[in-house]
């Protein structure tokens, strides 16, 4: 089988403050191979975008930051990997943006205001590649000819505040695809972003996808951009993975009351428009990380909710048939329930 092209183990993250620290990323592990995508869902304020930076060590300075577990990359030789929390600071800046890359969630502040936009995908290129300037600006060219960008060769010269919101989003896109990457982090990359320039973008991921056969992990919010992405998804929940699957299984089928408290959250075209059509909500917010509730932390909202069984212990990541994993203190009634549903 071929190896993952990442794999997280047991990632945690603890943010130092006066007066003590606070666990903000709670034991995150899954993998992802060549050619797949992963997406991480979840409401704002769930972890997404701070596992994504913990994965690329981009979380600021050592004392205020705690990382650990472990973030693999393969080596060299079959059964060898490389752990991106071991490695020096040298270490990570040649493999940030080589092997593994970022798309960064708001690209009119991922991209610098004084530097031209082929200055600035030049630089990636020069950094890892040890080209010429005149290399590097025809690297630029070419990137921006591949994600899509009209007139690109004038565009070189451009400023980011030049440039409409779904161009600085292929820009940043270019640049994180200049040294091809094994592994693409797309944090919410169509935040924003209107629904002909979404496509658009989703597409091109897909198509660059294909042809270098790089693994993703796509962060977002949305369940429609889910459905048309994604191989697997993975929700998360007050810093934790809550509920894992093949995309279709999990979006027809979701076991956890968070995930089908999000599902029953997105409106349904049908409905739309019609007197007193319901829409479903998730009572209450994601819980201060500083202040999580005792046993599971959706409990205080989940109208599953049983006393004295999701307000003990934390529940494990439970395994389930057909590659599900789920964390609820009732899985065993989902594992009872998927068990009788493969047998019929």
């Amino acid at each position: 089988m071929t190896a993952p092209a990442l794999i997280a183990r047991e990632l945690c993250v603890s943010f130092h403050k006066a007066g003590g620290s606070v666990q903000v990323i709670h034991d995150v592990c899954f993998e992802i191979a060549p050619g797949e995508t992963l997406a991480l869902v979840g409401e704002s304020g769930s972890g997404k975008s701070v596992t994504s930076m913990a994965l690329m060590r981009l979380l600021g300075k050592a004392n205020r930051v705690s990382l650990s577990g472990q973030v693999l990359l393969p080596g060299a030789s079959d059964g060898d990997f490389v752990d991106l929390l071991a490695v020096d600071d040298h270490a990570i800046r040649r493999l940030r943006g080589r092997r593994i890359a970022m798309i960064f969630q708001e690209p009119l502040t991922a991209l610098n205001p004084v530097q031209r936009i082929g200055a600035q995908i030049a630089e990636a290129v020069r950094f890892h590649g040890g080209c010429s300037r005149r290399a590097a600006r025809a690297r630029a060219l070419e990137l921006l000819e591949q994600v899509g960008i009209p007139e690109p060769r004038s565009r070189l010269d451009s400023y980011p505040h030049e440039l409409s919101g779904g161009m600085r989003q292929r820009v940043v896109i270019a640049i994180a695809l200049a040294m091809e990457p094994e592994v693409l982090i797309a944090d919410e990359p169509t935040t924003a972003l209107d629904v002909t320039v979404q496509a658009q973008i989703l597409a091109l991921l897909k198509q660059l996808q294909r042809d270098n056969g790089m693994a993703m992990l796509f962060i977002t919010h949305d369940f429609g951009v889910v459905s048309e992405v994604a191989d697997r998804v993975a929700v998360m929940y007050a810093g934790r993975v809550v509920e894992e699957g093949a995309v279709g299984a999990v979006l027809e089928r979701p076991l956890m009351p968070y995930t089908a408290g999000l599902l029953a959250s997105v409106p349904k075209l049908e409905l739309a428009g019609l007197p007193g059509a319901p829409l479903a909500t998730i009572e209450g917010s994601v819980p201060d990380p500083a202040r999580l509730p005792e046993g599971c932390s959706f409990h205080p909202r989940c109208r599953e909710y049983r006393p004295g069984i999701c307000d003990g212990a934390v529940p494990p990541l439970a395994d389930l048939p057909g590659a599900r994993r789920i964390r609820c203190a009732r899985a065993g009634e989902w594992i009872a329930s998927e068990e009788s549903s493969h047998a019929d």
